[in-house]
């Protein structure tokens, strides 16, 4: 966030009426974030997968997600989710987090981490863990943050493969 250009930024847990703006924020961010690391099928696949309001409706209802929205001047911006995972009561996953191409490099993917690294913190979480494309230029900005190469992990979408690092960090 530059000082020429301060940004009012608000961060707040979505709910089942949001869908509609986290589908909004999906279209404008996904294609931008991997049409240099995945095919175009791929993208549509995987979009096709996770996006559907169907789809986050059961992420939020039954999947034990939860979303937040980041505003910019009162506009949305940007998202993220995670959940605790079954393997211990202290460790969560970060699902998803993107902000529009539009509000990149201003500090807002840093505010909306910081938020869900808080927001984990308040339900007893010790790590975050994320999923990261190996070929993800994203790499180095988690790890400006704290998160550490933990494992490598290739996973089935369907026909396709998602090849990544798993990405941890432990909550102070």
């Amino acid at each position: 966030m530059s000082a020429s250009n301060p940004t009012a930024i608000t961060i707040q847990p979505a709910t089942l009426a949001d869908i509609p703006t986290i589908i909004q924020l999906a279209e404008a961010t996904w294609e931008p974030t991997y049409r240099f690391i995945v095919s175009k099928e791929q993208i549509e696949y995987m979009y096709r997968v996770i996006y559907t309001p169907t789809s986050l409706q059961r992420q939020i209802s039954e999947e034990g997600h939860t979303f937040l929205l980041l505003y910019a001047d009162g506009h949305p911006a940007g998202y993220a989710s995670f959940s605790r995972l079954p393997a211990g009561d202290e460790l969560f996953k970060l699902h998803k987090i993107y902000i529009l191409p539009s509000h990149q490099g201003q500090g807002l993917g840093q505010n909306l981490i910081e938020a869900a690294e808080q927001s984990v913190r308040q339900i007893g979480g010790k790590t975050l863990e994320l999923n990261v494309n190996r070929h993800n230029p994203a790499i180095s900005f988690y790890e400006r943050l704290g998160f550490q190469r933990h494992r490598e992990e290739d996973i089935a979408i369907g026909p396709y493969w998602m090849n990544d690092y798993v990405m941890r960090k432990e909550l102070a």
